[in-house]
């Protein structure tokens, strides 16, 4: 179902404009309105999810088949040195508009994104506290 407010539901459904590169019956996919490069891309589901714990697992699937689509693409349209995959999850996570999409970011060295992974402060006993929770829940 599409949400009525909601700016993404309505780029993937056509009632906005978009510069779309590909559509098939579940997903449309832009480029971004704001790239950090040229081919920065979106993959939009048609039906509205706030995110990645809204999606249905077979949407999930087909949302990262269709990314490596994309992905594989922008390589080869914009010659790019590597690609960013990526799907933020509530605003802790970056996710600025409630409506799940997967990021096709292409990159360059010395481009103008810093995505860093600061070294962990986690203890050993956390780690083995998380582990033994994940190991039960999955």
């Amino acid at each position: 179902m599409m949400k009525d407010d909601c700016i993404f539901c309505k780029l993937a459904n056509n009632i906005i404009p978009t510069n779309s590169i590909y559509e098939d019956e579940d997903f449309k996919v832009i480029l971004d309105a704001n790239p950090v490069n040229a081919g920065h891309s979106l993959i939009l589901p048609k039906n509205h999810a706030d995110d990645l714990f809204q999606m249905e697992e077979e949407k999930v699937a087909k949302a990262y088949a269709l990314a490596k689509k994309v992905a594989e693409a922008v390589k080869k349209a914009t010659g790019c040195e590597g690609v960013n995959i990526l799907q933020n999850n509530g605003a802790a996570a970056g996710q600025t508009v409630n409506h799940y999409h997967v990021h096709i970011i292409p990159r360059y060295k010395g481009d103008k994104l810093v995505m860093t992974f600061p070294q962990s402060t986690v203890t050993e006993e956390e780690t083995k506290e998380v582990k033994e929770k994940l190991s039960a829940l999955l």
